[in-house]
Protein backbone atom coordinates (compact mmCIF):
# COMPACT_ATOMS: atom_id res chain seq x y z
CA UNK A 1 0.00 0.00 0.00
CA UNK A 2 2.51 2.64 0.81
CA UNK A 3 4.58 1.84 -2.67
CA UNK A 4 0.97 2.83 -4.43
CA UNK A 5 0.20 5.69 -2.45
CA UNK A 6 3.82 7.11 -2.95
CA UNK A 7 3.51 6.35 -6.39
CA UNK A 8 0.63 7.67 -6.58
CA UNK A 9 1.93 11.24 -4.73
CA UNK A 10 5.16 11.17 -6.49
CA UNK A 11 2.76 11.17 -9.90
CA UNK A 12 0.32 14.24 -8.68
CA UNK A 13 3.65 16.39 -7.32
CA UNK A 14 4.60 19.66 -9.18
CA UNK A 15 7.48 19.47 -11.52
CA UNK A 16 9.82 21.69 -9.52
CA UNK A 17 9.10 18.85 -5.89
CA UNK A 18 10.23 16.23 -9.03
CA UNK A 19 13.24 18.06 -9.96
CA UNK A 20 14.13 18.60 -6.24
CA UNK A 21 13.76 15.13 -5.43
CA UNK A 22 15.50 13.44 -8.54
CA UNK A 23 18.91 16.57 -7.70
CA UNK A 24 18.56 14.81 -4.34
CA UNK A 25 18.68 11.31 -5.90
CA UNK A 26 21.80 11.28 -7.83
CA UNK A 27 23.26 12.90 -5.20
CA UNK A 28 22.63 10.37 -2.55
CA UNK A 29 24.16 7.76 -5.00
CA UNK A 30 27.05 10.02 -5.99
CA UNK A 31 27.75 9.80 -2.39
CA UNK A 32 27.32 6.20 -1.72
CA UNK A 33 29.80 5.57 -4.61
CA UNK A 34 32.31 7.75 -2.83
CA UNK A 35 31.82 6.27 0.52
CA UNK A 36 32.27 2.80 -1.67
CA UNK A 37 35.50 4.22 -3.52
CA UNK A 38 37.40 4.61 -0.27
CA UNK A 39 36.46 1.83 1.14
CA UNK A 40 38.01 0.15 -2.02
CA UNK A 41 40.90 2.09 -1.24
CA UNK A 42 41.37 1.46 2.24
CA UNK A 43 41.06 -1.70 1.25
CA UNK A 44 44.17 -1.87 -1.43
CA UNK A 45 46.30 0.27 0.80
CA UNK A 46 46.17 -2.01 3.72
CA UNK A 47 47.18 -4.71 1.18
CA UNK A 48 50.42 -2.30 0.21
CA UNK A 49 51.61 -2.47 3.99
CA UNK A 50 50.64 -6.42 3.94
CA UNK A 51 52.99 -7.09 0.85
CA UNK A 52 55.71 -4.84 2.50
CA UNK A 53 55.67 -7.12 5.38
CA UNK A 54 55.59 -10.16 3.53
CA UNK A 55 58.06 -9.08 0.97
CA UNK A 56 60.94 -8.04 3.88
CA UNK A 57 59.80 -11.44 5.96
CA UNK A 58 60.59 -13.61 2.87
CA UNK A 59 63.56 -11.81 1.48
CA UNK A 60 61.37 -11.06 -1.65
CA UNK A 61 62.55 -7.89 -3.35
CA UNK A 62 60.34 -7.43 -6.10
CA UNK A 63 57.70 -7.79 -3.80
CA UNK A 64 58.83 -4.75 -1.93
CA UNK A 65 59.75 -3.05 -4.82
CA UNK A 66 56.16 -3.14 -5.81
CA UNK A 67 54.95 -1.35 -2.93
CA UNK A 68 56.78 1.93 -3.61
CA UNK A 69 56.45 4.50 -6.72
CA UNK A 70 60.00 4.41 -8.48
CA UNK A 71 60.63 7.67 -7.03
CA UNK A 72 60.08 7.23 -3.47
CA UNK A 73 62.12 7.92 -0.67
CA UNK A 74 62.62 6.46 2.60
CA UNK A 75 63.65 7.02 5.87
CA UNK A 76 64.38 4.26 7.16
CA UNK A 77 66.20 5.17 10.57
CA UNK A 78 69.77 4.25 9.94
CA UNK A 79 68.90 4.29 6.05
CA UNK A 80 68.06 7.49 3.98
CA UNK A 81 67.37 7.39 0.43
CA UNK A 82 65.68 5.81 -3.04
CA UNK A 83 64.14 2.34 -3.13
CA UNK A 84 67.46 0.67 -5.23
CA UNK A 85 69.55 1.66 -2.54
CA UNK A 86 66.88 0.20 0.40
CA UNK A 87 66.22 -2.84 -0.88
CA UNK A 88 70.67 -3.32 -1.14
CA UNK A 89 70.51 -2.05 2.69
CA UNK A 90 67.76 -4.62 3.68
CA UNK A 91 69.75 -7.42 2.16
CA UNK A 92 72.92 -6.44 4.15
CA UNK A 93 70.87 -6.00 7.41
CA UNK A 94 69.08 -9.28 7.35
CA UNK A 95 72.03 -11.03 6.50
CA UNK A 96 72.68 -14.41 8.79
CA UNK A 97 68.79 -14.25 10.06
CA UNK A 98 66.54 -17.02 10.46
CA UNK A 99 63.62 -15.68 10.92
CA UNK A 100 61.94 -12.31 10.44
CA UNK A 101 58.54 -11.34 11.35
CA UNK A 102 56.69 -7.93 10.87
CA UNK A 103 53.45 -7.25 12.06
CA UNK A 104 51.27 -4.70 11.41
CA UNK A 105 48.94 -2.77 13.39
CA UNK A 106 46.40 -0.01 13.34
CA UNK A 107 46.63 1.56 9.70
CA UNK A 108 44.53 4.74 10.19
CA UNK A 109 44.32 6.57 6.67
CA UNK A 110 43.36 9.95 5.97
CA UNK A 111 42.10 10.98 2.21
CA UNK A 112 44.11 14.41 1.43
CA UNK A 113 42.31 14.35 -2.16
CA UNK A 114 41.15 11.92 -4.54
CA UNK A 115 44.61 10.44 -5.19
CA UNK A 116 46.32 11.05 -1.83
CA UNK A 117 47.01 10.22 1.08
CA UNK A 118 48.77 9.88 4.92
CA UNK A 119 48.66 6.38 6.04
CA UNK A 120 49.75 6.18 9.66
CA UNK A 121 50.81 2.40 10.64
CA UNK A 122 52.12 0.78 13.26
CA UNK A 123 54.59 -2.22 13.62
CA UNK A 124 56.33 -4.59 15.33
CA UNK A 125 59.57 -6.13 14.56
CA UNK A 126 61.59 -9.21 15.79
CA UNK A 127 64.04 -11.02 13.71
CA UNK A 128 66.09 -13.87 15.46
CA UNK A 129 69.97 -15.21 14.67
CA UNK A 130 72.29 -17.41 15.78
CA UNK A 131 74.66 -15.69 18.40
CA UNK A 132 78.11 -14.86 16.72
CA UNK A 133 81.70 -13.77 18.78
CA UNK A 134 81.30 -12.99 22.76
CA UNK A 135 77.46 -13.29 21.99
CA UNK A 136 78.59 -17.24 22.54
CA UNK A 137 79.40 -16.59 25.85
CA UNK A 138 76.59 -15.53 27.12
CA UNK A 139 74.59 -17.52 25.75
CA UNK A 140 73.67 -21.67 25.90
CA UNK A 141 73.59 -24.47 23.34
CA UNK A 142 69.90 -23.58 21.27
CA UNK A 143 69.90 -20.05 22.16
CA UNK A 144 69.55 -17.20 19.65
CA UNK A 145 70.05 -14.09 19.66
CA UNK A 146 66.80 -11.87 19.52
CA UNK A 147 66.05 -8.09 17.82
CA UNK A 148 62.70 -6.32 18.59
CA UNK A 149 61.60 -3.12 17.65
CA UNK A 150 58.14 -1.43 17.73
CA UNK A 151 57.26 1.71 15.74
CA UNK A 152 55.27 3.49 13.30
CA UNK A 153 55.17 3.59 9.62
CA UNK A 154 54.12 7.12 8.59
CA UNK A 155 53.65 7.34 4.45
CA UNK A 156 52.57 9.38 1.77
CA UNK A 157 50.63 7.51 -0.72
CA UNK A 158 50.00 8.40 -3.85
CA UNK A 159 47.87 6.39 -6.50
CA UNK A 160 49.17 6.83 -10.07
CA UNK A 161 47.67 4.38 -12.88
CA UNK A 162 45.21 3.19 -10.57
CA UNK A 163 47.51 1.89 -8.31
CA UNK A 164 48.24 2.73 -4.54
CA UNK A 165 52.07 2.66 -3.83
CA UNK A 166 54.51 4.50 -1.19
CA UNK A 167 55.77 8.21 -2.39
CA UNK A 168 57.34 8.91 0.99
CA UNK A 169 58.20 7.07 4.36
CA UNK A 170 59.38 7.83 7.58
CA UNK A 171 60.15 5.12 9.73
CA UNK A 172 59.25 6.17 13.82
CA UNK A 173 60.65 4.20 16.54
CA UNK A 174 58.99 3.87 19.30
CA UNK A 175 61.20 1.01 21.57
CA UNK A 176 63.50 -1.50 20.59
CA UNK A 177 65.81 -3.97 22.52
CA UNK A 178 68.43 -6.92 21.47
CA UNK A 179 67.94 -9.78 24.36
CA UNK A 180 68.92 -13.15 24.39
CA UNK A 181 65.71 -15.98 23.30
CA UNK A 182 65.88 -19.42 25.42
CA UNK A 183 65.60 -22.20 23.17
CA UNK A 184 65.48 -19.65 20.65
CA UNK A 185 67.39 -21.75 18.04
CA UNK A 186 65.88 -23.91 15.20
CA UNK A 187 65.18 -27.62 15.75
CA UNK A 188 63.58 -30.10 13.18
CA UNK A 189 60.21 -30.50 14.92
CA UNK A 190 58.36 -27.43 13.82
CA UNK A 191 58.39 -25.96 10.34
CA UNK A 192 59.61 -22.83 10.43
CA UNK A 193 59.42 -19.77 8.08
CA UNK A 194 62.26 -19.31 5.57
CA UNK A 195 63.25 -16.20 3.96
CA UNK A 196 62.89 -17.34 0.35
CA UNK A 197 60.89 -19.38 -1.86
CA UNK A 198 61.54 -22.53 0.34
CA UNK A 199 58.64 -21.22 2.70
CA UNK A 200 55.55 -23.05 3.08
CA UNK A 201 53.67 -20.17 1.62
CA UNK A 202 55.31 -20.37 -2.07
CA UNK A 203 54.82 -23.78 -1.72
CA UNK A 204 51.24 -23.64 -1.29
CA UNK A 205 51.17 -20.35 -4.15
CA UNK A 206 52.41 -22.80 -6.52
CA UNK A 207 49.38 -25.38 -5.98
CA UNK A 208 46.68 -23.11 -6.00
CA UNK A 209 48.09 -20.72 -8.64
CA UNK A 210 50.91 -22.84 -10.62
CA UNK A 211 53.39 -20.15 -9.27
Amino acid sequence: MRVRSATRRCANAPASDLKKRKRSIIAMQTSREDVLQRVIDRSEIYDVMCRYARGVDRGDWELLRSTYHPDAYDDHVEFKGPVDGLIEWLKERFAGVDNSMHFIGNCLIEFAGPDLALVETYFTSRRLRQPVGDECKTTATGDAICRQSWGRYVDRFERREGQWRVKNRKVVLEARYTSIAKSGARDERTTWGMRDISDPLYVARGELFGQ
